[in-house]
């Protein structure tokens, strides 16, 4: 089966999405590779002749946010190619579905598109539910000024797509790559000796790159702004220590005049997402976004056969 590249128009939203066209070109080609396994859609091509066509919808079953509208329609490019009429978007990623929602019309030959159809799906129902759990979080903390951030706690292949779809939950990322930034955590500590010397020997190699420091108590969290810290992930606190955590860091500000950032991680639920941003820490981090969210429930289905 032959598959086609993505179109300039298509490869330049998804630049302005902030994705790499060539990233996700050559995902969505692995993925419907995968999907054939070096042969051919049977059912489709048994039972479809290749000149039939249709118009078929992409909707909600279930309420959440939606992302990766974009992605189905590079599914369907790669697949259907000059074949398939424009893909028409009804809705826009970000946006709150509602169960019964059309969010999407794209004409094309009624095999490709069935062949295309699962896909399809698998990416955007997957991105949606990164959205989805991510917009619930934002809920939850609304009235606050604490950010929910995500976490390198990603599909493998999958991080740029999660990562994308934590935005358009009203989430915020957090690195991108080992690279972008530095996350010195516990094990980092354990190896250098300590957690001013830890933060010591980053601001050694790296000067100018950014820098948290992961604090698992108050004494440590000291020691952190000592050393000139300012930005500390408070590990697995409760809630009373991290309304502790927060005095201090204010203290320290107020004395020294260098401010410090605070953000929240370890063993949190949505349950608790309210009562820890009322600490006042500055951001949530939550691996549960991308790790373990569950898909928004999205189908494809034939609406006109031509």
């Amino acid at each position: 089966m032959k598959l086609h590249h993505l179109s300039d128009n298509l490869s330049q939203r998804l630049r302005s999405a902030g994705l790499d066209a060539s990233y996700v070109y050559d995902l969505v080609q692995r993925a419907v590779l995968e999907d054939l396994a070096g042969g051919i859609d049977i059912t489709s091509t048994s039972t479809v002749p290749i000149s039939q066509r249709s118009i078929a919808t992409f909707g909600s079953r279930s309420n959440g946010c939606l992302a990766g509208i974009d992605i189905a329609s590079a599914v369907i490019e790669v697949v259907c190619g000059p074949l398939a009429n424009e893909f028409t978007r009804l809705m826009t990623d970000g946006y709150r579905v509602v169960a019964g929602d059309v969010v999407a019309r794209v004409e094309a030959p009624t095999q490709l598109l069935l062949t295309a159809e699962r896909t399809a799906l698998n990416l955007m129902c997957h991105m949606s539910g990164v959205a989805t759990a991510t917009a619930k979080w934002v809920d939850a903390v609304q009235g606050t000024a604490t950010i929910i951030r995500d976490t390198r706690k990603t599909n493998p292949g999958l991080r740029a797509l999660e990562k994308y779809a934590v935005r358009c939950g009203g989430g915020q990322n957090h690195r991108m790559a080992l690279s972008d930034a530095a996350l010195v955590k516990d094990n980092h500590i354990a190896a250098a000796g300590g957690v001013a010397e830890a933060f010591q020997r980053v601001r050694e190699h790296a000067p100018t790159i950014a820098l948290e420091i992961e604090v698992d108590t108050l004494e440590q969290l000291t020691e952190a702004m000592v050393a000139g810290a300012n930005l500390v992930l408070l590990d697995n606190m409760s809630t009373p220590t991290m309304v502790q955590a927060v005095k201090m860091a204010r203290d320290h500000t107020a004395r020294t005049g260098v401010g410090v950032m605070l953000e929240a991680s370890g063993g949190l639920t949505i349950e608790r997402a309210a009562e820890v941003a009322q600490t006042g820490v500055d951001f949530i981090s939550v691996g549960a976004l991308t790790h373990s969210a569950p898909i928004l429930d999205l189908g494809l289905d034939l609406e006109t056969v031509l």
